[in-house]
C-alpha cells in the first residue's frame, strides 16, 4: 500500500547522488570524493548510466562541480569538528551521505538533516532498509517549507543548542529561493553562537559561466522551470559577500571554482575540473 507520507526525492537530488557515484565509476584516480552510498539509496534501474543526463562526457563539468563542493564541505566539517564544534546542520539535505560514509567523524557530532517531510521519510525508510539505521546522533528534521515551515523553530525541538557553535551548510538550494528568503537565512545563521560557520553555494548569472558549461546550465534552468521549481536568484560574488556582511557575519569569504580546482584537481592527467563562474561558495563565520 502506498504511504502518502513518503515521497521519492526530487530529480535534482537523485541526479546529484548518481553523479557522485559516476565520478567513482568513470573518472580516473584519485577520486575527489568516494560516494556510492547515494547510488544504493536511489537503487536505479540497471541501465541508469545510459540515461542522457548521465552521459560521461556531457556531465563531466557538472559532476566535477558536485564532488568539488561536497569535498570542500566535508573538509570544512572535519576541520571544525577538530576545533571542538559539535553541531552540523544540513539545510536541504537531500541524499547527503556524510553520516553514513564518515561515521568516525559523524558519530562525534550531532547532525541535523533538514528537508521536506516526504522525501525525508523516504530516506529514513531506505537507510533502515539498507542497514544503516538512524543513530541517535543523526536527527532527521522534517520542515514543510512550502507551507511556511521554519527550519529554525524545528531545530530547537530536536536538540539543537543555539548556545553552542555549529556548522550550517546549504548546497544547491539558493538558486530556488528569493533574495529575501536567502537574506533571512543568513540573518538566522549569523545570530548563532560565536565560532559558527556557514557554507552556502550560489549561482552566478548563467551568461558568465565557462562557454562549455553554459549549455548544461541552461538545460538545468529550463528543466527546473518546467518542473515548477525555477531558478530565481543569481549572485555576483561581491553581492553575496555584501549580503552576508549585512546579515551580521564577522568574516565573509568567496571560495571560487578556481580555488577548488587548485585544491582538489591539480595535476590530474584527465583534465577534470569544475567550471568557472557557475556555482561557487560563500563561507561566513560568526
Amino acid at each position: 500500500m502506498h504511504d502518502e507520507r513518503t515521497a521519492a526525492p526530487d530529480s535534482t537530488a537523485v541526479r546529484v547522488a548518481l553523479w557522485r557515484a559516476l565520478h567513482v565509476q568513470v573518472d580516473s584516480l584519485p577520486h575527489v570524493l568516494e560516494d556510492e552510498i547515494g547510488l544504493k539509496l536511489v537503487a536505479p534501474d540497471d541501465g541508469w548510466r545510459s540515461r542522457p543526463d548521465m552521459d560521461p562526457q556531457f556531465t563531466r563539468l557538472f559532476r566535477a562541480s558536485i564532488v568539488a563542493r561536497a569535498r570542500f564541505i566535508e573538509d570544512l566539517v572535519v576541520e571544525q569538528a577538530g576545533r571542538g564544534v559539535g553541531q552540523y546542520v544540513i539545510l536541504g539535505a537531500g541524499l547527503d551521505t556524510f553520516a553514513q560514509r564518515r561515521p568516525e567523524i559523524a558519530s562525534g557530532l550531532r547532525i541535523f538533516e533538514v528537508d521536506q517531510p516526504g522525501p525525508q521519510a523516504w530516506k529514513r525508510q531506505r537507510l533502515i532498509e539498507l542497514g544503516f539505521g538512524i543513530p541517535d546522533w543523526l536527527r532527521l528534521v522534517p520542515v514543510d517549507f512550502e507551507a511556511g515551515g521554519s527550519w529554525w523553530e524545528q531545530l530547537k525541538t530536536v536538540g539543537f543548542d543555539a548556545g553552542q557553535p555549529a556548522v550550517v551548510v546549504s548546497t544547491g538550494v539558493s538558486m530556488y529561493l528569493t533574495k529575501d528568503a536567502i537574506a533571512a537565512t543568513l540573518r538566522q545563521v549569523a545570530a548563532l553562537a560565536p565560532g559558527s560557520t556557514l557554507a552556502m553555494t550560489f549561482l552566478l548569472p548563467l551568461e558568465l559561466a565557462d562557454p562549455e558549461a553554459r549549455p548544461g546550465l541552461q538545460l538545468a534552468e529550463k528543466g527546473a522551470r518546467a518542473s515548477g521549481t525555477p531558478f530565481i536568484s543569481f549572485f555576483m560574488p561581491a553581492e553575496m559577500l555584501t549580503l552576508a556582511s549585512e546579515a551580521g557575519f564577522r568574516e565573509v569569504q568567496h571560495v571560487s571554482a578556481a580555488t577548488l580546482a587548485e585544491r582538489y584537481f591539480a595535476g590530474r592527467a584527465d583534465g577534470l575540473r569544475p567550471p568557472n563562474n557557475a556555482e561557487e561558495l560563500l563561507v561566513a563565520t560568526t
